[in-house]
């Protein structure tokens, strides 16, 4: 385990970080992930230690979180004597399309990176997806780390190593699975973060529970009131519990080629209607908050379909609500026709001819793959909630 030290008061004390290890089959895939407070201090060091023979380092950041983070990141690399090209991007959506990333590479190549080198994403999900891409298509992939600013990206966007950009037709249609060499988790950065971001970052951690664990579900949901009205009461070991069951998912099915209902396709829970409401909403809704109805939706689908008990949904909902995620799916589905959804829908990465790979649930930890027509989903979900 990696230390560091924060400050209590006037006194500095040191804080063990949490190690979460991202098994890939092939051993020189498998990275650490490291959580705990004040860690960007060790990214040099760490970059150091996951990269031999590293020189330099591309930053990519955007323009809201380089001024906040970025002068701690060059200072702790430069320290390990690495030099630092620093590549500013748009926050926001619009910046992850094929095109930003050419730039993103052909800067790469200006700056003099070579095989050796890294590129470090510091940012949220966006900036990591797109760096993550430059990274892997550049000289046909270079190593690649992970630091995380925003509670999504630190509980699942950055662990994965899922990378991609957006193309018109759908979210993260051109992509490539590029591990990084290590995670870097720090808690201590989400205090400049809105509490809708916040709330986004906690929807993918209620995701996590509902797949994978009730006690960790119900924790999220208990400790949700504290962390949106102070971001410093969230801790290492509640991020941790999340990472760390994506984590073991990740590491069953690396590349998501794993059994229906057996492999990482799970973790798709509650994205295949949030995907249609981004794109149909022209991103005007946030991820975590779509991901909040397409986990409404699975609840009602999944009662519907009797594969979980009566009030399944209502269950969900007030969940959600604890959150302080939008919960009004009805009035989300009315904005677009059938038509409209159905194509959005089918634009998901998880479609084998006329179907999709919809994930549904038994109930909380009982997760259930069901091939379904764009159709049945719209049709299913367009009846309202159960009432129950």
């Amino acid at each position: 385990m990696a230390e560091t030290s924060g400050e209590t008061g006037k006194q500095r004390v040191k804080k063990r970080a949490i190690a979460v290890s991202v098994n890939v089959p092939a051993e020189a895939m498998s990275y650490p992930v490291l959580i705990g407070q004040g860690l960007l201090e060790r990214l040099g060091p760490e970059v150091k230690r996951s990269s031999h023979g590293v020189r330099k380092v591309a930053l990519v950041s955007d323009e809201n979180v380089m001024p906040l983070y970025g002068a701690q990141a060059i200072t702790s690399l430069e320290a390990q004597s690495i030099e630092v090209s620093v590549f500013t991007v748009p926050a926001g959506e619009s910046s992850k399309t094929p095109e930003r990333a050419v730039e993103l590479v052909a800067s790469f190549v200006e700056s003099g990176l070579g095989r050796h080198d890294v590129v470090v994403a510091l940012g949220g999900g966006v900036v990591g997806d797109l760096a993550g891409f430059a990274a892997a298509t550049f000289m046909r992939g270079i190593a690649f780390v992970q630091c995380p600013t925003t509670l999504l990206a630190q509980v699942d966007a950055s662990v994965g190593g899922k990378v991609a950009v957006d193309l018109p037709g759908g979210k993260n249609l051109m992509g490539a699975f590029h591990f990084p060499t290590a995670v870097i988790v720090d808690p201590e950065v989400l205090t400049t973060l809105a509490t809708r971001e916040l709330s986004c970052g906690m929807a993918e951690m209620l995701k996590h529970g509902a797949l994978f664990s009730r006690e960790h579900f119900e924790a999220v949901q208990a400790s949700a009131s504290g962390i949106l009205d102070d971001a410093e009461q969230i801790s290492s070991s509640l991020v941790g519990a999340s990472v760390a069951l994506k984590a073991a998912c990740v590491s069953r099915d690396p590349h998501e080629l794993g059994e229906a209902g057996k492999g990482r396709v799970v973790l798709n829970l509650g994205h295949t209607v949030g995907h249609a409401l981004e794109l149909l909403s022209g991103y005007e809704i946030a991820h975590g908050e779509a991901v909040g109805l397409g986990l409404r939706g699975a609840a009602r689908l999944s009662e519907r379909r009797g594969l979980c008990e009566q009030g399944f949904e209502t269950m969900m909902t007030t969940a959600l609500d604890t959150l302080r995620l939008p919960i009004d799916l009805d009035n989300w589905l009315e904005r677009y026709d059938d038509r409209a959804m159905i194509r959005a829908i089918h634009a998901d990465k998880k479609r084998s001819k006329d179907a999709v790979s919809y994930v549904a649930l038994e109930g909380l930890g009982r997760p259930s793959v069901l091939a379904l027509k764009p159709a049945e989903i719209v049709g299913i979900l367009r009846e309202g909630p159960s009432g129950c």
